[in-house]
């Protein structure tokens, strides 16, 4: 109470009515050089000769984009490291394809499976002009399921030119004896069903339902229809121009009867023409991760959900046409109690011309679709004034801005033992840099000798930063704490929890002294994460000082001493990342500690920083305690810093460091034992654990069979 009758309200006004009137006068300014800039747009788009050129101007564009894929390399290097990564794709997709599928002795095993529970799942396709090696496809894709207890339930909306063949197609399969439930398997040999039935028993008896449409309704409209067919406890959702893996409801069935699944997706793959080994691109998924879902549909297929999900909602809302697959993802897990992802690739999804899986532009009503499903979804868990974005990796991965509440103080926490120079650049490039005015940075003096950085610290102290600038002396603290005045050694996490003990912030900024800002909303971008009730940590996108990538989130067990590495090191700063995952914000297990962001309730809750990890792994070890208490820790590539790595205490490769090292490795791999052995949820098991750039295990599918 006392420090609100001592702020100065009128100042304060002052201030932030001089920022609007500033910032008013930049945007009317924007908008007068925007206004000026359509205007001569819209005279080029209308000239004749324009129109005349598009051809020319769209093989152009090509050239530009690969140009563009080679410059994202960043290099020569860069270029050959991704032919590497193709060639391990390539030799791994041989795994994927047929040569996956199971063997006689496989099928037998799998078909004669008795679980607990046996439920029905209805796969639900929506059928339009289907062509008919399409639609065969399809049909025969589930004919060829291991396990036997499903339904197709369709519903067709084909046109008078196309309707005859689909359904005749359709029909011709209901007489196949595949086609009957097994239940129903006691009749005359080589017919299907009793002699004695009657066509309408046939029907029955046939576990594939075909209903014909009076009219097109529409991708939502159609497959709802298909729903009214469904007779199953569990829906699976199948495009008409897809495949299935042959032990696809398998695995989902294992998936209900082990983990009490809900939900469940697996991987996938495009693939072009009529041959699922012809791989265009195979998506690896993580598990289930809200935010990676926000910021786009990385589920996709093969979804499989128990039907009470949908009491009370509709399966595909009409509205969100284009991506009411994404719409309904969103609506049904969070419904759900058990997300299961089988990280197997058992769908394949074939792209053609006028197919999503071939071009996101042959559908450009999608985008608007998606932007509205996510928004709908953030409505509903109580966002307000947030803004999607489409980003430079894809038209539906998008950047979500979410309001940051109030301006709540920042305690940056840097560590610092000489480097007086790093430790300027890092304090200077804060100050010139960050639009975000609310903050006090808090220097962590350790043991340092020279006459350099202590000149630096009077500076600080008496200079035009020493209302923002503090420095306290950990080395003085410890002998005042009744130390031996021998050297302990270096304890950053010590350090850490001293220099957050004395700061006075809301929310705590972890930050290297050997870091510069280069974005100037970063902390705004931490922010609007770590004021979120189900996150923990929040960390940034870290740039080595040739603007390759060292830091875009931590996962577990990837490395040499299989404990924990950072995804994407190395690659250029222009790179997409894997499946365009350095473009948006996602979950992660951890993220560095030389640019973190928590809430001071949530790191006091956990008992801040290990002093078991006196150099490594503190951070990790963090990250974990919060994701333990259930917090989710988010990497974000919108806040950027360069990192000029372990310029302060060295690299961890050889003599008392590499030892040291060891040391802390077993360690940290004795208390997460349990966790390291489930495996990062982040990072499919599908990729490597040698290399940072997402590249597959080239025994690829056969290293997952015994799961």
């Amino acid at each position: 109470m006392e420090d609100n009758k001592n702020f100065d309200y009128k100042a304060a006004y002052e201030k932030e009515k001089l920022k609007t009137a500033d910032l008013a006068g930049r945007i009317a300014e924007l908008e007068d050089k925007n206004q000026e800039l359509e205007f001569k747009l819209n005279r080029i788009k209308n000239n004749p000769i324009w129109k005349a050129s598009t051809p020319a101007r769209n093989a152009m564009h090509w050239v530009i984009r690969q140009r563009d894929r080679i410059r994202n390399q960043g290099s020569l290097r860069g270029v050959i490291a991704k032919i590497k990564y193709k060639q391990i794709e390539k030799k791994a997709m041989t795994h994927y394809g047929t040569e996956s599928f199971p063997s006689e002795e496989t099928r037998k095993e799998q078909e004669s499976a008795v679980f607990e529970k046996m439920p029905l799942i209805s796969i639900l396709v929506p059928l339009y002009n289907t062509p008919e090696k399409f639609l065969r496809d399809m049909i025969e894709s589930v004919l060829a399921q291991t396990y036997g207890n499903w339904q197709l339930c369709l519903a067709d909306g084909s046109d008078a030119e196309h309707i005859g063949t689909v359904e005749a197609i359709v029909r011709e399969y209901q007489k196949d004896p595949r086609a009957i439930r097994i239940d129903a398997r006691w009749s005359t040999p080589g017919t299907g069903v009793d002699s004695n039935a009657n066509s309408s028993a046939e029907e029955d008896f046939c576990r594939i339902k075909y209903q014909k449409l009076e009219k097109n309704e529409g991708i939502s409209g159609n497959t709802n229809h298909c729903l009214e067919l469904a007779e199953g406890e569990y829906i699976g959702l199948f495009d008409h121009d897809d495949i299935l893996h042959p032990e696809v409801l398998y695995w989902y069935v294992k998936a209900i009867n082990e983990e009490n699944a809900d939900y469940i997706y697996c991987d996938e793959t495009t693939f072009k023409g009529d041959d699922i080994n012809k791989m265009i691109t195979m998506h690896f998924k993580p598990d289930y991760a809200i935010d990676n879902l926000r910021a786009n549909n990385y589920i996709c297929h093969f979804s499989v959900f128990k039907r009470t999900l949908l009491d009370g909602t509709e399966l595909f809302r009409p509205k969100f046409d284009g991506s009411q697959d994404h719409d309904m993802i969103l609506r049904l897990t969070d419904r759900a109690q058990h997300i299961v992802h089988v990280p197997k690739l058992l769908y394949y999804w074939r792209s053609h011309a006028g197919s999503v899986a071939s071009d996101i532009n042959a559908k450009p009503y999608a985008i608007d679709a998606a932007k509205g499903a996510v928004a709908d979804h953030l409505r509903r868990h109580g966002y307000d004034h947030f803004k999607i974005t489409s980003t430079r990796a894809f038209e539906t991965i998008f950047k979500i801005t979410y309001e940051v509440q109030g301006t709540p103080k920042i305690s940056i926490v840097i560590p610092n033992c000489e480097h007086k120079e790093d430790l300027k650049r890092c304090i200077d490039s804060i100050y010139e840099k960050s639009v975000y005015d609310n903050y006090e940075i808090i220097v962590v003096e350790n043991n340092s000798k020279g006459s350099e950085i202590r000149g630096y610290y009077e500076e600080l102290a008496n200079g035009g930063l020493k209302d923002i600038v503090k420095v306290v002396d950990y080395t003085a603290y410890k002998t005042m704490a009744g130390g031996d005045g021998k050297d302990s050694g270096f304890n950053y996490s010590a350090v850490v929890n001293y220099g957050v003990k004395n700061s006075t912030g809301e929310y705590i900024v972890l930050l290297n002294n050997d870091t510069q800002v280069i974005t100037v909303n970063w902390m705004e971008e931490l922010l609007m994460y770590a004021q979120r009730e189900d996150v923990g940590a929040v960390g940034a996108k870290l740039y080595f000082p040739d603007r390759k990538i060292q830091h875009a989130g931590v996962v577990l067990r990837l490395g040499a001493h299989r404990t924990a590495g950072h995804s994407h090191y190395g690659q250029a700063g222009m790179n997409l990342g894997y499946m365009g995952r350095l473009c948006y914000a996602q979950d992660v297990s951890a993220v560095t500690g030389a640019c973190l962001m928590v809430s001071r309730k949530k790191y006091d809750e956990v008992g801040g920083f290990d002093e078991g990890f006196a150099v490594s792994l503190n951070d990790v070890d963090f990250c974990l305690k919060l994701r333990q208490a259930g917090y989710l820790n988010v990497f974000t590539p919108f806040a950027e810093l360069y990192h000029y790595e372990s310029l302060s205490r060295g690299l961890d490769l050889e003599g008392k460091n590499a030892a040291r090292y060891e040391g802390e490795s077993e360690h940290f791999r004795t208390k997460w034992k349990e966790v390291l052995d489930k495996g990062d949820p982040y990072y499919n098991p599908n990729f490597s654990l040698d290399r940072s750039d997402f590249s597959l295990n080239v025994e690829g599918y056969s290293s997952l069979r015994t799961q």
